[in-house]
């Protein structure tokens, strides 16, 4: 009995029909196992702040930034590992310190970026000069995408399309929705506050520059719940003392940094001692890289200006952006 089952199944084996659908589902499952498939890396696109599509055959491995904020901002998308240079003034995250240095923001060398052999190289706008390196390197074949700034908005926008760039699309998602977060949560404290103290923003002294409508400035200023007392629609305003007396705005901020680097003591400046931030004690050193650089930590900067208009409403963060 057990023999002519044995002979009855090999009978099916052999039975043409049957052997025929049997090769071809074998076949079939070769060819939808994923070990057989080939998988080619999809490419990436996105349209930059020049309104040039921007494509890549795969997303980028290999970036260098002209601009500080873009390291700062691929380090939250945790891809600070395919920094391969940066700028001679950039520090932050701090794993780029070892990466060659390829030149400045506005003046890169263009011979060592293109030894470096980037995916893509990006560029932040203000000048008319970060263009020109946009052009040099273009010449050179490298793909440069062209971003520009002066909002929030504008920068999640920003964080999302780097994460496109490095396949990063749900993290950028993610850090764009926290940073939001902290926003409203700042907007919520100072719903009901009664006054919105006007602010000179000191980009520059002397030769004195302060801070106008079209920069990340006005819109730290804007959510920290203070108005900004230049009312110029450009980024950098040329301004003279006695003008600033005129305006007398109520809080007084210096950044310290690059452009900035020994700001002259306000105690030093006699003539302004009758506007009102000063005799009220309102004037502040903050960070220039916090405040001026449009990247993650301009959320920051909203949280403790918003502390310094408003001691009442919020307190003041202990991670504070500068020396205060």
């Amino acid at each position: 009995m057990k023999h002519q089952s044995i002979h009855s199944v090999i009978r099916l084996l052999v039975h043409p029909k049957l052997f025929l659908l049997l090769a071809l589902l074998c076949a079939s499952t070769a060819l939808a196992s994923p070990a057989s498939a080939e998988v080619h890396p999809a490419s990436v696109k996105i349209v930059d702040d020049l309104g040039r599509t921007i494509e890549l055959q795969r997303p980028a491995t290999r970036i260098i930034a002209l601009y500080g904020a873009f390291n700062e901002i691929l380090g939250e998308l945790g891809k600070e590992d395919i920094i391969v240079a940066r700028t001679k003034a950039d520090t932050l995250p701090p794993s780029i310190l070892n990466k060659p240095s390829i030149g400045t923001h506005m003046r890169p060398n263009p011979e060592l970026v293109a030894g470096l052999r980037p995916d893509i190289v990006l560029q932040m706008g203000g000048r008319k000069k970060a263009l020109e390196s946009v052009k040099m390197l273009e010449q050179l074949g490298i793909p440069v995408a062209f971003f520009s700034v002066t909002t929030f908005k504008e920068l999640f926008s920003v964080i999302k399309r780097l994460g496109v760039l490095t396949a990063a699309e749900d993290k950028a998602e993610t850090v764009c929705n926290n940073l939001q977060a902290r926003l409203t949560h700042v907007a919520q404290q100072l719903a009901t506050v009664p006054h919105k103290p006007s602010v000179f923003f000191e980009v520059r002294y002397p030769n004195l520059l302060g801070a106008g409508r079209a920069s990340i400035v006005n819109d730290i200023i804007e959510h920290a719940g203070g108005t900004n007392s230049m009312d110029a629609t450009v980024k950098l305003v040329r301004i003279n003392e006695e003008e600033v007396i005129k305006r007398d705005p109520e809080v007084y901020l210096i950044q310290k940094g690059a452009m900035n680097p020994n700001p002259q003591p306000i105690e030093q400046r006699a003539h302004f001692r009758t506007i009102r931030a000063v005799k009220n004690n309102r004037v502040y050193i903050i960070d220039e890289s916090s405040y001026s650089r449009p990247g993650p930590r301009a959320v920051t900067a909203v949280e403790e200006l918003a502390a310094l208009l408003h001691p009442t409403r919020i307190q003041l963060n202990p991670h504070s952006s500068g020396d205060i």
